[in-house]
């Protein structure tokens, strides 16, 4: 890449483009212009989501300040959504109406919650994505739950997502000594899939415990609010849908080359197999050599492979391999100060786990807390806050 190109643009402020920060804040290459755009100036870590709805831990503590983090790359940021994309002349479109040219792009700009049958319930459904939207509704719906007698919500959705969130938002509730009912409704996959059956079993009986009806049918919108597979008119005053991701729909004419379903194909260095100048990583993309999870367990550790790769490519150098590990560890919140762990067919929990996962989720957290963020004021990286 030549002197008069370097022009790195990263778009969305996701779990890898943290990592690409780090390393510029350590060695930035000389002559080298960075851009970061992202929808807003925090990013909100995906991990604590359910212990924020359950009422473990403050906004503050779920957020990392990008602003520090850019400032200390040298990075210029942006904040705004793209829209659109012409990887041919090597362009990207704002949601303002500008445009910006890059000499090498990264694209970690996530995924949406795939709504098709639910978009008729208009202002009544809640997607868990775009998290910064959700990280936003969420304290409006708990307050009209709370203000409302005999509120039902109905979870979409019979992954970990699904799953944690029904049981955070059970325990708040009941906290709260609210009225409202929590339901999950699961397609025919069933609950947790890809999980062990030893796993299956914990949730299904965190979820007896807390009350949460489980209704194992594929929903549609209707009037009242779902109608399941078998014609059942199921009441919904609100319904939070978990039910997998899809490719934000600009990519579908970005001029990468894409898989089936729409995600942008990159090899095992995470680079586009249509365009050498453009990386994408995270939700956005899917590999072509390996079929692996959209979760944000590959986002955390394929971060660093790809922030050495853009520096590799800038500054000439062999790229690296993201290999994704056979099993992932899995800690999934159940409402209350405890957790379940699943790492293939081993399953444990108690409040340790929630330990566990706390103390990992606020190591990630204080990695990224620079002095001035919202995040170092409240919680000082040398010191790990107990739940």
């Amino acid at each position: 890449m030549t002197q008069a190109a370097k022009h790195l643009v990263l778009a969305g402020g996701g779990h890898v483009h943290l990592s690409v920060l780090e390393m510029l804040a350590q060695r930035r290459p000389a002559g080298l212009e960075t851009t970061l755009i992202t929808p807003a100036p925090f990013q909100n870590y995906s991990g604590m989501l359910p212990g924020w709805i359950a009422g473990h831990y403050t906004l503050d503590e779920c957020r990392i300040d990008l602003r520090p983090l850019a400032e200390a790359a040298g990075v210029r940021l942006i904040v705004g959504r793209v829209t659109g994309m012409d990887a041919d002349q090597h362009r990207l479109h704002l949601d303002d109406g500008s445009t910006m040219d890059y000499s090498l792009l990264s694209l970690d700009v996530g995924s949406e919650t795939d709504t098709a049958d639910l978009a008729a319930l208009g202002e009544r459904l809640l997607p868990v994505k775009p998290l910064d939207d959700f990280f936003v509704q969420w304290p409006l719906l708990m307050a009209t739950a709370l203000e409302t007698p005999g509120f039902r919500i109905s979870v979409i959705g019979g992954g970990a997502a699904g799953v944690e969130i029904a049981l955070a938002a059970s325990h708040r509730l009941r906290e709260a000594d609210s009225t409202a009912r929590i339901d999950l409704v699961i397609s025919e996959t069933g609950l947790l899939p890809g999980h062990a059956a030893g796993v299956v079993k914990r949730a299904q009986q965190s979820l007896n415990k807390a009350g949460i009806g489980i209704h194992r049918a594929r929903a549609r919108a209707s009037e009242s609010g779902l109608v399941l597979a078998d014609g059942t008119q199921f009441p919904a005053d609100k319904v939070i849908a978990t039910t997998g991701a899809r490719p934000l729909g600009w990519l579908a004419h970005c001029g990468l080359k894409l898989d089936a379903r729409g995600y942008i194909l990159v090899d095992a260095h995470h680079r586009s197999l249509s365009h050498a100048d453009v990386f994408a990583a995270g939700d956005t993309c899917a590999r072509a050599d390996v079929r692996m999870a959209r979760s944000g367990v590959h986002a955390v550790h394929a971060g660093p492979v790809l922030a050495r790769n853009l520096l590799a490519t800038i500054e000439g150098g062999d790229l690296q391999t993201y290999q994704p590990r056979r099993r992932s560890l899995y800690l999934l919140a159940t409402g209350p100060r405890h957790a379940i762990a699943s790492w293939g067919r081993w399953s444990a929990e108690g409040a340790w786990v929630w330990r566990w996962k706390d103390r990992i989720d606020r190591r990630f957290m204080n990695r990224f807390a620079l002095p001035g963020s919202a995040i170092s004021a409240a919680t000082p990286a040398s010191a790990e806050r107990k739940c």
